[in-house]
């Protein structure tokens, strides 16, 4: 069994890194300003189906694939950086009228849910980053390691729900302001189009 003070000290830094500037919260950011609390809450979910992804895979051992393999690397760092582009292209293209419509219909949550998996799949640092991050608090001597380095997962996840749900609850009242502005809504389009190209130069100049 981990000790509570272990699963605190985790649970602690895993709001703090939750907390820091990075790719995943801005887009949650962006994507709540744009289209509402709800929208900003799926896509939370959706990166968060992410982190089990990267989870599973660091318990059973594929992310050092991702740490040893230049080639593996490079290739989902240009998937990654290919699809970032394709959301710059559509922020630039939408007009006002489609953001009022963002949040009309399952089908477009489930593009919500379904871009915020491809974000967070295709990022290669995430993967390394638990590769990192999660064995320095797993104990051979407390059991399992697969199992601990699940459960550590578990908490990261946990930790960025309620730190990411935060920020989508904020930025939605944000949206409330821009709704009724057409300018407003189209310069945050932009915005939200520049966040995404500068998310994809990141991610191409990242190296391992």
């Amino acid at each position: 069994m981990i000790p509570i003070d272990i699963l605190a000290a985790f649970f602690l830094a895993s709001v703090l890194l939750a907390l820091s500037p990075g790719p995943d919260n801005i887009f949650v950011l962006t994507q709540s300003a744009l289209a509402g609390k709800l929208a900003g809450l799926v896509v939370t979910i959706g990166l968060c189906t992410g982190l089990i992804f990267h989870t599973l895979a660091v318990a059973f051992g594929v992310a050092v694939i991702f740490q040893t393999s230049a080639m593996a690397f490079s290739a989902l760092k240009i998937c990654g950086a290919a699809y970032l582009l394709y959301l710059a292209w559509q922020a630039f293209r939408a007009s006002a009228a489609a953001i009022d419509t963002v949040n009309n219909g399952d089908r477009n949550l489930w593009q919500l849910y379904r871009r915020g998996i491809i974000m967070n799949i295709t990022n290669p640092k995430v993967s390394i980053f638990f590769l990192a991050f999660l064995p320095q608090f797993a104990d051979p001597a407390r059991g399992s390691l697969t199992l601990q380095l699940i459960g550590f997962g578990g908490i990261f996840i946990v930790a960025t729900i309620l730190i990411f749900g935060s920020i989508s609850l904020l930025a939605g009242l944000i949206r409330q302001w821009l709704y009724g502005s057409e300018k407003a809504q189209q310069v945050l389009n932009r915005i939200a189009g520049t966040v995404f190209v500068a998310l994809a130069v990141n991610l191409v100049i990242m190296k391992r």
